[in-house]
């Protein structure tokens, strides 16, 4: 599947089937979070992953669930991430996200439904998850089989803004 193809038939699950996701495919997806690339290569993701009915329980008290069979939190360790210099910025945030698209096209890639979600309450995944001190959630990516219809990869010629809303060339 051509990859524009791919990234237009992904689109935000909302209710999931009980069918577990398989082993080889959650290890494809947890592959392409560890391949994507963060900057300066400093990887300071860390990546959760929850299949355990106790562990959907617990993420559930975080978040909303879905009905999920699976969840990857994915993690940030701000020891780990680099640093722009000029200004102090921290890279964290913006690695665990490009690994959380990665995760997300390879799930899509594989006949998996995901949703992207940033809604919940960081302290209670720290508690609930036993992050270490330094190390905070980001992105929460529910992974498993859409129990609806997919939506139509057709939907983003009116779900989105034309190319010259968002694209600047040159200058403002």
């Amino acid at each position: 599947m051509e990859f524009l193809e791919l990234a237009k038939k992904r689109y935000a699950c909302r209710k999931y089937t009980s069918q577990k996701v398989e082993r080889e495919k959650l290890e494809k997806i947890l592959e392409a979070g560890r391949v994507a690339p963060t900057a300066a290569n400093r990887q300071p993701q860390r990546v959760i992953v929850v299949e355990s009915q106790e562990g959907m329980e617990r993420l559930s008290r975080c978040t909303r669930d879905f009905g999920a069979p699976c969840a990857l939190i994915v993690c940030a360790d701000t020891a780990e991430a680099w640093r722009r210099k000029y200004d102090d910025f921290v890279a964290d945030e913006v690695d665990a996200t490009i690994i959380t698209d990665h995760m997300m096209l390879a799930a899509a890639a594989q006949g998996l439904d995901t949703l992207w979600i940033c809604m919940f309450k960081p302290e209670m995944v720290k508690t609930e998850f036993s992050l270490p001190e330094g190390v905070k959630p980001v992105n929460i990516l529910l992974v498993g089989y859409g129990a609806e219809e997919p939506l139509s990869s057709e939907r983003h010629a009116q779900t989105r803004k034309p190319l010259n809303e968002t694209v600047i060339v040159e200058h403002f």
